[in-house]
């Protein structure tokens, strides 16, 4: 889809990726960007629309909708990352991993996806991980819930295609970004390097983004053997 004139809406857009997504589009010339967050006056970004909207909450997810019903691309960035462990780890935090990236990011693409038909077509970007096909322990509850969002992001590139939606994935590691503030700078890619390939992919209707090495790597790593993704793991078993 052509971005230029296009009525975005970005959930997650005070801060990290989801503000680069928003200063992007409105550099290539979107008419309107709204800028989602839980709390609005946090955005900060000049010439963005700040609207509430907590993905989590079905009663914000409906007016949201209801308020920005010119969408045209959705760009659902909103998410969080608890660090829980899948065998001991705090249950509520797997569930509110779970609530907001497969829950969430459901919740708002069924609310916007008629509002996209109904303007003649459109955009789905979901930002998702590495770790939607490589899941380690620390990161348990977030690798499973990134691993239901995956599915149901190539589930949806199905079911909406009829209506003239276009549904892109888009995989990246470590980024620049607060929520990985304790990753080594020399392991993290710069986000608004990564919003500029997403919006470039959905300008080229694209299905799949793999925004860095990292990405790459573990993509390619999925038609070979589990030695490839947990390395360390099979070798301490055979050692």
């Amino acid at each position: 889809m052509e971005i230029k004139n296009s009525i975005a809406l970005v959930t997650g857009a005070n801060r990290g990726l989801g503000r680069h997504f928003a200063a992007e589009l409105l550099n290539r010339g979107a008419a309107k960007v709204y800028a989602a967050a839980r709390n609005p006056s946090a955005v900060d970004l000049p010439g963005v629309v700040p609207i509430r909207l907590d993905i989590t909450d079905p009663a914000s997810v409906a007016e949201a909708a209801a308020t920005a019903s010119d969408v045209t691309l959705l760009v659902n960035n909103a998410g969080i990352s608890t660090h829980a462990r899948l065998s001991d780890g705090d249950l509520d935090d797997i569930r509110r991993e779970m609530e907001t990236h497969y829950f969430g990011t459901l919740g708002v693409s069924r609310a916007f996806a008629p509002k996209l038909a109904g303007n003649g077509g459109g955009a789905i970007v979901n930002v998702l991980s590495v770790l939607s096909w490589a899941h380690f322990p620390d990161y348990g509850g977030y690798s499973a819930a990134k691993a239901a969002e995956l599915a149901l992001t190539n589930v949806l590139r199905q079911e909406l295609a009829p209506s003239g939606i276009d549904v892109t994935a888009l995989h990246v590691g470590y980024m620049d970004t607060d929520m990985a503030d304790y990753v080594d700078a020399s392991n993290k890619v710069d986000p608004a390097g990564v919003a500029a390939a997403a919006l470039d992919a959905v300008q080229a209707r694209l299905p799949e983004v793999l925004a860095d090495d990292a990405s790459r790597r573990t993509r390619s790593a999925l038609s070979g053997g589990l030695e490839l993704l947990y390395p360390h793991l099979l070798a301490s078993e055979t050692a």
